[in-house]
């Protein structure tokens, strides 16, 4: 493609002109199909994928910095992603169910269920946000770190350390009586 009509694409695109979508679709549809179909590996969700694609390209339209990459590299990379969140999405309710068979959450017995901690939902609402969201992920939704990570778009590092702050956060509400629980034995 020319650097010529790429620039054209880029200020419709910015301009938020129709024409840009219909130009990238006909010079660039087949391709991004391809790298969908190629993550997917099924036609209809590769169909799914590009369309969604266009979509993001559309609401991203102001993002794109043509100093930071090509027209095309933008392009690969949001179909790319959106084919892999896809494929993710349709694995995650599996993926959940036999997490849920193997994990050992949901086998902590009768002697560890106290009244005292029944209400940890309510108290969870009580610390800061970007904590509850990792709280809820890992222990009420049954995610590992590397799961929550890829799902709430946060890195691995900042999940591990807002999994710490917050358990010490909810211990600070239950104090020393939560300590039965083994993670909080090593936040101390």
């Amino acid at each position: 493609m020319s650097t010529l009509l790429e620039k054209h694409i880029v200020e419709l695109l910015q301009e938020r002109n129709e024409k840009a979508i219909s130009l990238l679709y006909e010079h660039y549809g087949d391709t991004l199909y391809g790298v969908a179909q190629k993550v997917v590996r099924d036609e209809e969700m590769a169909q799914d994928v590009l369309q969604e694609s266009f979509v993001k390209i559309w609401k991203k339209s102001d993002s794109y910095d043509s100093s930071k990459a090509k027209l095309f590299t933008w392009l690969f990379r949001i179909t790319r992603n959106t084919a892999i969140d896809k494929l993710r999405s349709t694995n995650t309710k599996t993926d959940k169910e036999i997490q849920m068979d193997v994990s050992d959450v949901y086998n902590l017995g009768i002697e560890s269920i106290r009244p005292e901690f029944m209400d940890v939902r309510e108290n969870l609402e009580k610390i800061e946000s970007k904590y509850q969201i990792v709280l809820e992920a890992l222990f009420f939704q049954g995610m590992t770190q590397q799961e929550a990570s890829e799902e709430l778009d946060i890195p691995l590092g900042t999940i591990k350390s807002r999994l710490k702050i917050g358990l010490r956060e909810l211990k600070k509400i239950y104090g020393p009586a939560m300590s039965f629980l083994p993670l909080l034995n090593l936040i101390q």
